[in-house]
């Protein structure tokens, strides 16, 4: 193939003649010209070697690539990928070895390269995080510690019925206890969902039991505008010692491990939406199936959440206990209208706690606490009858 004379070829042969006419020192050469000894001696053996087309310029490319990985290896990771177009190269690796565990995987960062290379990805927009100060931390160090639960953001069915996804998650091992559509977020649907789950059995047997606590946003039907944001769901917690974990208002990111799981469920079910609700239903069922038992999760090593999870120890009671004050509370009823009487006089407390048995205890000269079950309501001052939560 010929070869073209270029301008650092003539610098090096001139390089190569002066030292041919022993003029000049090779560390005067080196100087002259600008390169190191190094160099003026690479060029000079070259020459000797091979004569003026050993002057040209050579490729810097490695000639073998001993870390490559193997077409067959590349092969896999791509039908992984397009078998599940939503995972991330964490989650192809352990679901990979799984299923070939003869196969040396090469590490997470290089599939994503694979991936990358093979135009399967999608590259995204780096967000920067801000703190926020005031942000509670959730802890959840065993299964049925903290469930954490929300309705995802409403969408049309193809039939035009509008779906509101209500998902329920265990904290500690991420496993997805429900995912319902439901047609609205009103209370009594919640209530009915709750109701099933902490009865439901799971597919390894038993009951789901109980939690300690319930995480959520401040929105319907979980909390309402009435005295501490109670809300006929959140009130059935309570009677069944449930804690209610409410995240302050306007921080999503204090929950944001239930929103993480909102924007895969959003992709991954309803972009697309299916025709009607019973076909969007088996589509949630079909995710929360491959969520549990297939899905590697990166916060739990690799594993996936069923592997993880346990049901709780609380069984759901029979009957719901009734409220045990101290002997010097004094008790009162809430009417169905949501007032009771105290002092002579009727105060109105809300519709979230009707027909239900409330405690007063003296706390000051005239300042009382009132009570629902041990959940601390306010305070009610005698001079003015308002009650201060």
């Amino acid at each position: 193939m010929p070869w073209t004379v270029t301008d650092s070829m003539l610098q090096r042969a001139r390089l190569v003649a002066l030292h041919a006419e022993d003029l000049y020192s090779v560390a005067e050469l080196a100087a002259r010209f600008g390169v190191s000894r190094k160099t003026a001696y690479k060029w000079i053996e070259r020459y000797a070697e091979g004569g003026a087309e050993a002057l040209t310029d050579r490729s810097h490319v490695a000639r073998g690539h001993p870390a490559k990985t193997p077409p067959e290896v590349e092969a896999i990771v791509v039908t992984a990928r397009q078998k599940h177009p939503t995972w991330g190269p964490r989650k192809l690796v352990p679901w990979i070895a799984t299923r070939y565990p003869d196969v040396a995987l090469p590490a997470a960062s290089t599939v994503g390269t694979i991936l990358k290379r093979r135009g399967l990805v999608e590259p995204r927009r780096r967000r920067r995080v801000a703190a926020h100060p005031g942000s509670r931390p959730l802890v959840a160090d065993a299964p049925g510690d903290v469930w954490t639960a929300d309705y995802k953001g409403q969408f049309k069915t193809g039939d035009g019925v509008y779906c509101y996804p209500l998902t329920v998650c265990d904290a500690h091992s991420r496993f997805i206890l429900a995912c319902d559509g439901h047609e609205s977020v009103e209370q009594y649907g919640a209530l009915r969902a709750f109701d099933r789950l902490f009865r439901r059995p799971p597919r390894r047997g038993g009951e789901h039991g109980l939690p300690l606590s319930i995480r959520t946003d401040n929105g319907v039907p979980f909390a309402t505008q009435a005295i501490c944001g109670l809300s006929r769901l959140s009130v059935w917690w309570l009677k069944l010692g449930i804690r209610h974990d409410r995240i302050e208002p306007g921080r999503p990111q204090q929950n944001g491990r239930h929103e993480r799981v909102h924007r895969t469920l959003k992709a991954e079910t309803a972009r697309p939406p299916k025709r009607d609700m019973a076909r969007q239903q088996a589509r949630f069922d079909a995710w929360q199936a491959e969520f549990n038992d297939v899905r590697p999760h990166e916060a739990l090593g690799g594993a996936v959440p069923a592997s993880v999870y346990v049901p709780s120890s609380r069984p759901m009671p029979a009957k719901l206990p009734e409220p045990e004050y101290p002997g010097h509370f004094e008790a009162r009823y809430v009417s169905r209208c949501g007032a009771f009487k105290f002092k002579r006089r009727h105060i109105f407390l809300g519709q979230a706690l009707s027909e239900e048995w409330i405690a007063f205890e003296k706390v000051a000269d005239g300042v009382w606490s009132l009570y629902f079950y041990d959940v601390l309501l306010g305070r009610l001052d005698e001079r003015d009858f308002k009650l201060q939560t």
